[in-house]
Order: structure tokens, then C-alpha cells, then sequence
């Protein structure tokens, strides 16, 4: 009870629900670790401190103001550093590294000292023998927020807690094992250094061990001495009970009471099965339930309730002090959240490191080295060049050959040789830039790998600020950069009214904003989108002034006067990207300090452009020397004033057309909207006249029901068979009258007359009533035909068909075919003849259209029935019953042929496939 209220006292709502239950007892563990349940202690400043410092490192730049962060954003958007990311993901061990890497948290050095460190990480790393085990490294973050935040955890959950901890202490003795039996055991000093300041919590994972079963996730006896002596009074309990019922079950079989000895539990009880005709044979026993068929009950004999009592209440005390114990370890996690954060922090940072290693031997990576440009020159012929990067390649295009690669020829990662790279490869790059540039401009040709390259070197500065080597030649060399700086693709936003020179320009301005000493900077097409003039004029300026605030600046451009800028100024440097003139096609190598031209002819005639289309550029390219510009103007202005007009022209006309269209779409919604009503009104008309019919119906019926009971009350015994045959007769008469119609035929004389056609609509005895079929073939001078119905093709002779319409070739020649109440079908072209009939516009809308398909030929004929009587007059409706079996559509053919309403329709076409358009009476 003291521990109890002590632990409530550290953690007020951490056992609060189970400490009035608890009572004394004394959590017995090997020596030293008796649990405690004073107050936690002191936070140690040094284990926070190192916490802060990891959680730090995975935060981009400290103090990042808004603009600084979007663009950081952006450019790594731009340069697809989440592909990076994502690739990394792959070769992480744990739950948690696979999270960070795939939501691009991959730490990012913030200093050259950081970078540095993470490169040492890499190639630690990337010395392993062989991948170190994280086996049993479980993301335990949230358990540890839940007992920080006062909230009991389960066996599974501190379970986990305790096997991280133990995995985490595994993985740091590999790493020792490893540095011993190294001749050269610094090689994996940087991997040691982030796990030497982690306290593993040895007495905190013993404690765990010795109260839980990893395995089971149960709680074992030796907890608590109080819960060893309830489960071993529970287990002895639990005994005598069984005994006690499998000696009273074999009674009860013995005596005939139940086929087999059942021993169960219903309620939470022990019981007994008895059947209900032999509930003797338990005598004082308490029926707990009966089966499903109440042939047999379950019965708690009279001399297990008092072991069934105890049962319940030692069940009770296992779980209370089952709870206490799983308190006491929320606890003692609860006081070492920090410290287990850490390690789990630290362990995180091991499994990135492992990842970045394993990651550059499967691309073949190298690490870069940072330059300085105020380093002394004379110690290395190379340093006079700020970057100076050999045969560098894009990491992601890489990784996509390497794949084709790996699955073509069976290699595994990291064992790639130069035999293995027969696959279309990225063509290296070479980058060589000198000290006391500021400036590239890159030109040349469009598709030739301007824009490939700056993205590649802003990848390159990327990764190895995170401590991931990339591939190259040699040992790159390449500055620090604060931030990575980009200005590619097109911006333009309709939502925040940005065209595409605006959104450049916006971008551009927050990179004048945020720029550094040691900032990076990549500008695609700077100044494109506008007048040439005035782009050129604004680039100059931008470049100008960029020049003497940031460490380097790639830019490319399509625009010679910058290229001329070197000229007058040291601190640029031009770049152009080759194109080979006899194949007409880039070669995507940079010849550093030449210019380029766009070649934009040459790229059309490669590509097949018409030839007659770039003869005319051509001249226009000789129109367009210095010495026409006036006369280049006065065409330019002539031609954009022709094409104005036309433009104008093109929109009055488009105007028109919108505001038919408009004036027409107004009119259908309004019809639209007003079907709705008119379908409510005729439904209410047509149900009012079948409520009165109903009505009708009726009294009729109770007259003749009351007629045939007065006159059996008054005949005698052999009059009655005849009083039940008029008033059947008189039934049958009444149903008959309120029958649907249905069609009759001509006379005699017309039926033994009829010829069959083909294309006869008629009815065939033996298909049913109702069931039309179309003559296909004329067979016999019988007058026999083939007939088709549905699918079926069946012959028959001439006096077992009647005519019902004849066909289309001979509508006219054909004797009508009356209904009952009804007026005969007129055609297409006697409904067109009607000069009084007017139908709507024949625009298929969802309120003029009953779509059919999916639906069995039942359900289909009901529901046409239905939309043809909602129907307004002289309104067009869309049956869309799509083709399948042919099933659907047959049904619908033959409502719409027999409907009265329908005047006339027309089948479907292949503007209007699977869809007949009805026009309604």
C-alpha cells in the first residue's frame, strides 16, 4: 500500500484507478533492483543536452526566417532531393530510419563541422564487413509520450520498450567487437563516437526481463511475491474445481443424463452439461444457460459455487496486481523518457550513417572533400579551382541503370564492376571552377543538358552535406554552401495570379533576399518570358549584383549579350553545352569557357520539322541582322497588327457563339427544372384515378359477395355448385374488364390470307402470350418462315403465326393491328407528317434519360414503363440500354413499339450507340 500510494503521489493519474485495490505487497527482484516509487530523479543536463543536440542536427538551418525556409523547399522540390531521400530508404534497417528518409527528414549538416563529421559517418560505414544487426529496434516513441503523458502502458508496449533498449546495446557491442578485432581499429571510431555517450539503462531493461515475458507478453510470477501466492492459490483453486466437475460430469453420464461428460464455462463459472429431462441428477445445482435447442442445460453443481467464488475473486486480485506491476514499469519508463529518447535518437543516427554507407557502395560513390578558397594553392595543383569534380554523373539517372542493370544480369549491391555497366549509362560531367569565380553562364543548345547540369551540381552539394557521397571520379572537391538556391522550371500560378515572367521574377527576388557568402545559386532561362531588351538588361543587373553577395551562381541562358559579360567582368565565367554538327544532336558534355549557340534550326531539321517552314526561319535569320532592325521593326509591327485583328475578329465570333450556347443551356435548365413538378402532378393525377378504379373495384366485388351470400342463404344443397359458378363468372368478368389490354388480331378472312415477309413483326403460338418475334426468312410454299425471337431461330408453319406489323419495306401494304383501347403505332414518317406536333430539343440530358444497363429484363421493362409515364407531352426521352445479351434492348424495342405514348423512336447510331431516342406523346 506504501508503494502504491507513494508511485500515485510521482505520477497522480498513472495508478490512481487501481491503487484503492492493491493490497500490500512488495515487488520482489534480484538484488539491486527492488522497484522504487520515489520521485524521478533529476533530468541529467548532460543527456538533454546531447538529446537537444540530435534533435538539432535533423532541423535544416537554426533561426530559418519564412522566405528562407520556402525556397529551401522549393529547391529541393526542384531538385528532386525526396527521389534522393526515397533511394536511401531502401537501405535503412530500422522503422524509423525508413519513416525519416521517406519524408525527406535525412539530417543535413549545419555547419562544414557537422558535414564532416556525417562524411566520416559514411565512410565508416561504408568499411563494415558486413551490415550491422538492428534486429529487435522497434519504433517506441509513441509508447514513450503515452507514459510521459500519464497513461498506463500495456505488456506489449513496454515489452517493446525494453527489447529497443536491449537491441540498442546489442548493436553498440557489434560495433566494439568489430573496433577490437580491426588491425586498425579507428577506421569505425565515428560510428562508435554517436553511442558513446548513451546510457543504456541496463537496470531499467533487467527489471522489465524480470517482470515480463518477451515472448507471451505476459506478466510472470516472480512480479511480486503477492502474485505468486494468488496464482499458486488460483491454480490449486482451479484444481479442486475440475476435479470437483469431471466426478459430477461422470455421475451424470453414468446415470444417463448426458451423451458424453461436459465440463465448460459459462458466465465466467465452471458448470457441468446435463440434459433438461435429468436436471435431477444435480441437486441443488444452478442452472447458468441451456443450449441453442433447450435440450440441455449447464448447471453449477451446489458444491462449486463456493470454488467458483474463489476463482472470481483471485481472477480479480491477479489482474489488480497485474496493473500494479504495469504501473510501477510505466513508471520507471515515464522517469527515463529522456534518456531512452536519446538512445533511441542516437540509434537512429547509427542506422542513417549504416544507410549512406551502404547506398555509395551500391552507385559507386566517392566522397567529396570541401574547399576553401582562401586555402594555400602551392599544397595541391588543383586547389586553385573552388569546385573540380571528374566524371561526376546524376545519382537518380544512375540508380535507374543500376536497377536495369542489377535485374539483367542477377549482381547484388555493392558488387558491381565495370563488365557489369553495359546499360546505357549518364554521361559524365566534368566541373572545373575557378577560385575567383562568381558567375557561369551556361548556353547552348535546348535538350543539350543545361538545366541537367546545374541540378546535378546542386544534388552533389546537397548530399554531401548530409554525409552522402555521389559518383565521380577521383576526390571531388566542391565549397560548403550554407543554401542551395533554385530558380528552375515554370512558376506561373493561376490561383495567385502569376504569369510565367512574374513567378521567375517573384523567385528571383526572394533569392536576392535570402543569398549569403556562401549560398549557391541556380537560375534556369534568368530573364526569359519577356521582351529580349529588357530580359537582358534585367539579367545583367541581378547577375551584377548577386556576383559580390554569394559563394557561386549557375545561371543558363539563350541570350549571347550575357555571355559577353566575361569580357568586362572576372568574376563571370561562360559554359557551353556541345552539339555535334554532323549528327545534328547534343553530346551533353560542357566545353567550360566557350559559347554556345541554341542551334534551334538545327534541332527542328533533326527532328523532322517541314522544310519549306525552315527555309522561311532561315531567312528570316538573315532578315534579322544589325543593319535591318528598323526595317526587322516596321515587318514585326505590320504582322503583329495583322494578327490582332484576325485575333479580334476570331473573339467576336467566339462571343457569339458562347452567348447562343448560353441563351440554349438557360432554356434547357428552365424546362429542367420545371419537369420535376410536372412529373409530381401527373403522378398525383394517375394515382387518384387508380385509387378510384381501386374504389370501383371494390364495391363491385362486395356487391357480388354479398348477392352470392343472400342467395346461398335461401337455395337449397343442389343449388350451390350453380350459385359458385356465377359468381366465379361474375368475378372473372369483373377482373377481365380491369385487365391490361392486350392486342387482338384481324379477322379470318386476313389471317388466312397473310403472306409472310421478312421483317414481319408477329406472334408465334407456343412462345407465350405477349411475345413477339420478327420473320428472318421465308421458307416453303406452305407459308412456312423462319422466325427469330430473342437469340432463337425456330421454323414455323404460316397458321401458327398471326401478323402484328408488317415491315419496313411493306408498312403501308399490311393490315393494321388493333388494340384493345388502343390507337395503332403510327411510324417515324407519319409522326414527321404531323404538322401540329411539336417535340422538344433533342439534348440528352440526366433528367430526359433512364439508363437501363446492369438491370435484368424485369426490371428494366418496369422502370422504361415507368420514365415513359413520367413523361410530359411531346418530350424526347434517351433509353440507353447499351447492347450485352441483346436481352435489355429487345425489351425495350417492344415497349417503345407498343406503347400508346410513344409516337415514334429512333434506333440507335454510331453517334448515339447503345441509346434509342423516343419521342412521347
Amino acid at each position: 500500500t506504501a508503494m502504491a500510494a507513494a508511485a500515485a503521489a510521482a505520477k497522480p493519474n498513472l495508478l490512481l484507478p487501481i491503487s484503492v485495490a492493491i493490497p500490500s505487497s512488495r515487488v520482489s527482484l534480484p538484488t539491486g533492483l527492488v522497484c522504487s516509487a520515489r520521485s524521478p530523479p533529476p533530468r541529467l543536463r548532460a543527456a538533454a543536452a546531447a538529446a537537444a543536440a540530435s534533435q538539432a542536427l535533423t532541423s535544416p538551418v537554426a533561426a530559418e526566417t519564412p522566405e528562407a525556409k520556402q525556397m529551401r523547399v522549393e529547391t529541393e522540390a526542384a531538385l528532386e532531393w525526396g527521389g534522393v531521400c526515397a533511394r536511401l530508404a531502401g537501405f535503412a534497417s530500422t522503422a524509423a530510419g525508413r519513416a525519416a528518409c521517406g519524408e525527406g527528414r535525412v539530417p543535413v549538416g549545419r555547419s562544414r563541422e557537422e558535414s564532416e563529421r556525417l562524411l566520416e559517418q559514411t565512410a565508416a560505414a561504408a568499411l563494415l564487413p558486413a551490415p550491422l544487426d538492428f534486429g529487435g529496434v522497434e519504433d517506441v516513441s509513441a509508447a514513450i509520450a503515452a507514459a510521459a503523458g500519464a497513461r498506463l502502458l500495456a505488456v506489449r508496449e513496454i515489452c517493446g520498450v525494453g527489447r529497443s533498449i536491449r537491441a540498442a546495446r546489442r548493436v553498440f557491442d557489434q560495433l566494439k567487437t568489430l573496433s577490437e578485432e580491426t588491425p586498425d581499429g579507428r577506421s569505425y571510431t565515428p560510428l562508435l563516437d554517436i553511442m558513446q555517450d548513451c546510457d543504456f539503462l541496463t537496470e531499467l531493461v533487467q527489471r522489465i526481463e524480470f517482470c515480463l515475458d518477451y515472448t507471451l507478453s505476459v506478466v510472470l510470477d516472480r512480479a511480486s511475491d503477492k502474485l505468486a501466492t494468488i496464482r499458486k492459490e488460483r491454480r490449486k483453486n482451479i484444481d479442486m474445481l475440475e476435479s470437483l466437475l469431471r466426478d459430477t460430469s461422470t455421475k451424470i453420464f453414468q446415470g444417463g443424463g448426458i451423451d458424453s461428460p461436459v465440463v465448460t464455462k459459462r458466465r465466467s463459472r465452471m458448470c457441468v452439461g446435463v440434459k433438461a429431462s435429468h436436471k435431477h441428477l444435480v441437486p441443488g445445482g444452478i442452472v447458468l444457460s441451456s443450449s441453442g435447442s433447450g435440450a440441455t442445460y449447464f448447471m453449477e453443481p451446489r458444491d462449486a459455487i463456493r470454488l467458483n467464488n474463489m476463482e472470481v475473486k483471485l481472477s480479480g486480485d491477479e489482474r489488480a496486481e497485474e496493473l500494479a506491476i504495469l504501473g510501477l514499469l510505466t513508471s520507471s519508463i515515464a522517469d527515463s523518457e529522456m534518456k531512452i529518447r536519446h538512445l533511441m535518437g542516437k540509434i537512429l543516427e547509427l542506422d542513417l550513417a549504416c544507410a549512406r554507407g551502404s547506398y555509395a557502395l551500391w552507385i559507386n560513390a566517392v566522397r567529396p572533400a570541401f574547399t576553401d578558397r582562401d586555402s594555400d594553392t602551392q599544397l595541391n595543383p588543383n586547389s586553385e579551382c573552388s569546385v573540380f569534380i571528374e566524371g561526376i554523373q546524376h545519382p537518380l539517372l544512375l540508380e535507374q541503370s543500376l536497377s536495369m542493370v542489377k535485374e539483367s544480369t542477377g549482381v547484388g549491391k555493392g558488387q558491381l564492376s565495370d563488365e557489369h555497366l553495359v546499360s546505357p549509362m549518364p554521361i559524365p560531367l566534368d566541373m572545373q571552377v575557378r577560385n575567383d569565380t562568381r558567375i557561369i553562364v551556361i548556353s547552348g543548345p535546348n535538350t543539350g543538358g543545361k538545366t541537367a547540369t546545374m541540378k546535378t551540381l546542386g544534388l552533389a552539394s546537397l548530399m554531401s552535406k548530409a554525409g552522402m557521397f555521389f559518383p565521380a571520379k577521383g576526390t571531388p572537391r566542391l565549397p560548403w554552401f550554407d543554401q542551395v538556391l533554385a530558380d528552375i522550371g515554370d512558376h506561373q500560378s493561376l490561383e495567385h495570379s502569376l504569369s510565367t515572367f512574374s513567378g521567375h521574377i517573384s523567385r528571383l527576388r526572394k533569392i536576392v533576399q535570402v543569398v549569403s557568402k556562401d549560398s549557391l545559386v541556380l537560375i534556369d532561362e534568368i530573364g526569359s518570358g519577356t521582351d529580349p531588351s529588357e530580359g537582358v538588361a534585367l539579367s545583367t543587373s541581378i547577375l551584377k549584383y548577386l556576383a559580390s553577395r554569394l559563394n557561386l551562381a549557375i545561371v543558363t541562358t539563350h541570350y549571347a549579350d550575357l555571355s559577353r559579360l566575361k569580357a568586362v567582368d572576372d568574376r563571370f565565367e561562360n559554359a557551353a553545352m556541345e552539339f555535334c554538327l554532323e549528327t545534328l544532336q547534343p553530346t551533353y558534355r560542357i566545353l567550360w569557357g566557350s559559347t554556345g549557340n541554341s542551334n534551334a534550326l538545327s534541332i527542328a531539321k533533326s527532328i523532322g520539322f517541314d522544310q519549306k517552314v525552315l527555309a522561311r526561319a532561315q531567312e528570316w535569320v538573315e532578315k534579322l541582322l544589325p543593319d535591318k532592325q528598323k526595317e526587322r521593326q516596321g515587318l514585326l509591327y505590320g504582322s503583329l497588327l495583322d494578327e490582332r485583328k484576325l485575333l479580334e475578329s476570331q473573339a467576336n465570333e467566339a462571343a457569339s457563339v458562347l452567348s447562343d450556347v448560353e441563351r440554349l443551356y438557360n432554356e434547357i435548365r428552365s424546362e429542367a427544372d420545371d419537369l420535376d413538378s410536372r412529373v409530381a402532378a401527373l403522378r398525383a393525377t394517375e394515382s387518384e384515378k387508380v385509387q378510384q378504379e381501386l374504389k370501383f373495384v371494390k364495391s363491385q366485388m362486395d356487391q357480388i359477395i354479398k348477392d352470392f351470400e343472400s342467395q346461398l342463404k335461401n337455395s337449397e344443397l343442389e343449388q350451390h355448385n350453380s350459385l359458385m359458378r356465377k359468381a366465379e363468372a361474375a368475378t372473372a368478368s369483373l377482373a377481365a374488364t380491369h385487365q391490361p389490354t392486350d392486342f387482338t388480331f384481324g379477322d379470318e378472312e386476313n389471317e388466312s390470307s397473310y403472306v409472310p415477309e421478312i421483317g414481319d413483326k408477329v406472334y408465334v403460338e407456343g412462345l407465350g402470350g405477349g411475345s413477339m418475334a420478327s420473320v428472318v426468312e421465308t421458307l416453303g410454299e406452305d407459308g412456312s418462315c423462319m422466325v427469330q425471337y430473342g437469340k432463337i431461330k425456330v421454323r414455323v408453319k404460316g397458321n401458327e403465326i398471326k401478323l402484328v406489323q408488317r415491315g419496313t419495306k411493306d408498312t403501308s401494304a399490311s393490315s393494321p393491328v388493333k388494340a384493345k383501347g388502343r390507337t395503332p403505332k403510327r411510324s417515324a414518317a407519319e409522326a414527321n407528317q404531323d404538322g401540329n406536333v411539336s417535340f422538344g430539343p433533342v439534348v440528352q440530358t440526366s433528367k430526359n434519360t433512364v439508363d437501363l444497363r446492369g438491370m435484368r429484363v424485369a426490371e428494366a421493362s418496369h422502370e422504361l414503363q415507368m420514365a415513359i409515364d413520367g413523361c410530359r407531352s411531346y418530350q424526347v426521352l434517351f433509353v440507353v440500354h447499351g447492347m450485352g445479351t441483346g436481352a435489355v434492348k429487345e425489351c425495350a424495342l417492344g415497349i417503345l413499339r407498343n406503347h400508346p405514348r410513344v409516337a415514334k423512336f429512333e434506333d440507335e447510331s454510331p453517334l448515339n450507340y447503345g441509346c434509342t431516342v423516343a419521342y412521347i406523346e
